[in-house]
């Protein structure tokens, strides 16, 4: 670790506020040349309602338009990033299916972008974008720069879940040995008949782990305690 990432990460560490993460996180962002930088937090459960949270130095102008024109469901790299933790270079067949959010984008300033994701077991993903309005990455930059990318990126997803919190972690009573257990052939699709002959117990000792499976993760039926088991990694 060189002076520089000290420096970083004991101003990160003082943080209060998303702000004074957002602002250190700039200051990095400018050190690896670039202009802006936007960090955004999507936790997956409940599924129907994922809550994503962003914060960033672009122009104010365009933070409210990509809001009111629904950008976000339509934005390529935040698709990318809930799906694959590869960086993602921003181009134009990137935004090939998104053209008109590319070119008010690029109206805006971000003309050149480099995003990374990083997941966490907890059903959340992070994503830092670093964006500037001209000069394209060339092959030696990003081989120069990608591990502090990855660095800023890891530092900045844990300054922000710090003071975000929000996991759907938080407060949840671990499972048991045996809950995992009925819980991961339920997700299998089978019976509690057929769980209780595989695992050598009785029908009514498979539904009380159930039911007590159900309880702990809040969930109104065993597929869905399964299924949000499963999501949280509790089934690993």
């Amino acid at each position: 670790m060189n002076e520089w990432t000290q420096d970083v990460l004991d101003r990160l560490s003082d943080a209060n506020e998303p702000s004074d993460v957002l602002a250190q996180i700039s200051v990095a962002t400018r050190q690896l040349g670039f202009e802006y930088c936007a960090y955004g937090l999507r936790t997956f459960v409940p599924f129907t309602r994922p809550r994503t949270l962003m914060f960033s130095t672009y122009d104010e102008r365009w933070s409210d338009r990509y809001i009111n024109a629904g950008y976000l469901q339509v934005d390529p790299t935040v698709a990318h990033a809930v799906h694959s933790g590869a960086p993602l270079i921003w181009s134009n067949e990137v935004f090939r299916d998104a053209p008109q959010m590319w070119d008010e984008a690029r109206s805006f300033g971000l003309r050149v972008g480099w995003a990374q994701s990083v997941f966490e077991p907890d059903a959340r993903v992070g994503m830092l974008s670093l964006a500037r309005s001209g000069e394209p990455l060339t092959v030696a930059e990003i081989l120069a720069k990608d591990t502090l990318l990855h660095w800023v990126v890891q530092t900045a997803h844990r300054a922000f879940c710090r003071l975000l919190g929000g996991s759907p972690l938080e407060g949840l009573e671990p499972l048991t040995r045996r809950q995992v257990e009925v819980l991961r052939w339920t997700g299998d699709g089978k019976t509690s008949d057929e769980i209780a002959s595989i695992l050598c117990i009785s029908k009514p000792t498979v539904d009380f782990h159930l039911r007590n499976a159900m309880a702990r993760l809040g969930a109104s039926t065993k597929c869905s305690a399964a299924a949000f088991a499963s999501r949280l990694g509790l089934l690993n």
